[in-house]
């Protein structure tokens, strides 16, 4: 308690004792009485009196307030004007009770402790949900690793490994198509054939390779990863597709890279899906220490509700690729005039997410050319 006068701490004291609390009090009545009780004995309120000589209120409510922001603040004081009250309350303090009426203080005193208690669970639990939500954030960085990390490997199988027994098998089928006679017409088409659908299926490798993990993405950067994409992309579908970036650097940081290409890819896929268009344009762009991705399109246009639909799993898989890298996605689009995907990553992270790359450059990335065969002196297969 923060009070001068003798008399009116005994009444204050007389009665919060009527009122049925079990207590402690300690009256000061200087700046460094309070501030030595403040540091020996942090209290559950502060009772201040609004005006002291050489010492008021408001001092002592802001001196507290830097340290011990938690604890209730009750002036009780005299007559005060309204003014005084509102500037009082816009302060921090808790409440006021005048010392005329006393009856109230019992009762603001249980409110305030309640209060406190309240706010302390309420940071208790925020506490909580704020760590559950960085757990679930390095699990989700932890899955997104672990799944390129697969794709890298069942890449390289692919295409080594069975792209090697493909290799092999043509080798054997020229072998044995050389032995077989001339007039035995039959089998060298049967040969022929079975040839062509041995170089179809390494088409077939090279491709499920490719999609897998571009190694165009790792040899050549993000621009030419990007242009790959936007490329098959047209062939595949026949909506044109230009890409235009500024870019400078060819090699990106790896998680950078492979946020945007796979943000880029979900994109595509959205608009084959989606958005009826035959044009998209795309740039790449680097302003003000932040890597933008504007994809644009002239399909149908993208809703509020499709953008806020908690179901749009491909919208939320972006976002939160994005957000791993502190980044950001943003949606927009009008009826009959298309639909703007635009992602923002800073260039500059934190050291705890770039040290994923660091841990990851040790890693053998899979080639990103198709299965070739030997060549004899005879022939080239």
């Amino acid at each position: 308690m923060l009070e001068d006068n003798v008399a009116d701490a005994e009444l204050i004291r007389f009665a919060l004792r009527e009122g049925g609390l079990v207590f402690s009090l300690k009256r000061v009545d200087s700046r460094s009485g309070f501030l030595k009780e403040l540091d020996a004995n942090t209290p559950d309120v502060i009772l201040l009196d609004y005006a002291l000589p050489g010492f008021d209120g408001f001092s002592a409510l802001t001196l507290a307030q830097e340290n011990y922001p938690d604890i209730p603040f009750i002036f009780v004081t005299g007559t005060l004007g309204e003014e005084v009250v509102i500037e009082m309350l816009k302060s921090g303090a808790t409440d006021y009770v005048l010392k005329t009426r006393l009856s109230r203080l019992v009762p603001a005193v249980l409110r305030a402790l309640r209060e406190k208690e309240e706010r302390v669970e309420r940071r208790k639990t925020e506490e909580k949900l704020r760590k559950s939500h960085e757990q679930l954030r390095a699990l989700s960085v932890y899955l997104q690793h672990i799944r390129e990390d697969e794709r890298i490997r069942i890449s390289r199988q692919v295409h080594d490994e069975l792209g090697q027994s493909l290799t092999g098998l043509k080798m054997d089928l020229y072998w044995l198509s050389s032995r077989v006679p001339r007039q035995l017409r039959e089998l060298h088409d049967k040969a022929k054939s079975m040839s062509a659908h041995i170089d179809s299926t390494i088409q077939t490798v090279r491709r499920i390779s490719t999609e897998l993990r571009p190694g165009i993405l790792d040899d050549l950067g993000l621009v030419a990863a990007l242009e790959w994409q936007a490329h098959e992309f047209q062939k595949r579908t026949g909506v044109h597709c230009e890409v235009t970036s500024d870019l400078k650097e060819a090699i990106l940081d790896e998680d950078l890279n492979t946020a945007f290409f796979r943000i880029f890819q979900e994109t595509l896929t959205n608009v084959i899906r989606h958005a009826n268009a035959s044009r998209v344009v795309v740039q790449l762009k680097k302003e003000r220490g932040q890597l933008s991705l504007e994809v644009k399109d002239n399909g149908r246009g993208i809703s509020e509700a499709e953008i806020s639909n908690t179901k749009s799993i491909g919208l939320l898989g972006m976002r939160e690729r994005a957000a791993l890298l502190g980044g950001l996605v943003t949606f927009s689009g009008a009826p009959a005039k298309g639909t703007t995907v635009l992602v923002k990553i800073p260039l500059n992270r934190p050291k705890e997410q770039q040290n994923r790359k660091h841990e990851n450059s040790h890693r053998r990335r899979p080639r990103s050319r198709s299965p070739r065969v030997k060549t004899n002196s005879r022939r080239r297969i």
